[in-house]
């Protein structure tokens, strides 16, 4: 079950932001304290996330919601997501922050899920390339649409880049004996980007090499040169793999699939419908 990943505070800003200074169509109107209810409804097939935080900006806002379905449910057209019943200034204020939210959260849910199925059974991991300021639900959406963590941010993992390489004076074999040393518990990436650069860095010891640009020919020539020395690094396939080209990356010898492409996608459509309820 999936909760919130962003807290009352962070969701009490997103409805500040919309509504500063009350909403000023629907006090002008008259309608505070009208009772309505309404329902958010899939317009078209999705993976589902964000709904219980939709359901949270309701609360906050002074209505109540109820859930439909969880995140990472995956749904066909008309499929009913959440209802919220209450009057109708507080369903007005929450409504389009929490339509927004689920439609942009379902959107990369969506994505993530359609290149799991593209890769299967190599998994999907997301790199740390999400939005500023939405990491939370970024890595929501990506993990309800059924991807892993490549890495939360710089602290958690060692990644060797080229650019790292640029300040080092030393022999490959040096740079991972140090990590080693200093870091025992951790895994060392190494990213390459030439077959040369993997063998180099396979024979030094790294554990997992990050082909990075490879084209799945590359990736089969990576893999088949590394087999033929003995060599099982774990072989990671980053940048431009695509759900219609990650089943050939599989084929080609990847055990893993790193991408932040559903952090790009378009949001998915969620129909919202009003319904005034009898005093």
């Amino acid at each position: 079950m999936y909760r919130c990943a962003l807290s009352d505070e962070a969701l009490n800003r997103l409805l500040a932001d919309d509504v500063p200074a009350g909403d000023l169509t629907t006090e002008s109107l008259g309608l505070r304290g009208q009772p309505g209810r309404l329902e958010f409804r899939a317009r078209g097939a999705m993976t589902v996330c964000g709904v219980e935080e939709a359901a949270r900006l309701f609360a906050l806002a002074g209505a109540s919601a109820h859930e439909r379905v969880p995140s990472g449910t995956t749904v066909e057209n008309e499929t009913l997501l959440l209802t919220a019943e209450g009057s109708a200034d507080t369903l007005h204020q929450a409504w389009k922050v929490a339509q927004t939210l689920v439609e942009w959260a379902s959107g990369m849910a969506s994505e993530a899920a359609k290149l799991v199925r593209a890769a299967a059974p190599v998994p999907v991991a997301c790199t740390r390339k999400n939005a500023p300021g939405a990491k939370a639900l970024s890595i929501k959406a990506i993990q309800a649409g059924g991807a892993i963590l490549h890495r939360l941010g710089l602290s958690e993992t060692l990644l060797v880049f080229a650019e790292h390489r640029l300040f080092l004076d030393e022999p490959p074999s040096a740079t991972i004996a140090r990590l080693q040393t200093r870091q025992p518990e951790k895994k060392i990436v190494v990213e390459v980007g030439s077959e040369d650069e993997a063998l180099t860095w396979a024979h030094a010891g790294a554990q997992v090499l990050q082909l990075e640009k490879f084209a799945p020919s590359a990736v089969r020539a990576c893999r088949t040169r590394l087999d033929r020395e003995g060599l099982r690094p774990v072989l990671v396939a980053a940048g431009g793999v695509r759900v219609d080209n990650a089943a050939e990356y599989v084929a080609a010898g990847a055990d893993l699939i790193a991408t932040s492409a559903p952090y790009s996608a378009a949001p998915r459509d969620v129909r919202v419908q009003f319904f005034k309820a009898q005093p």
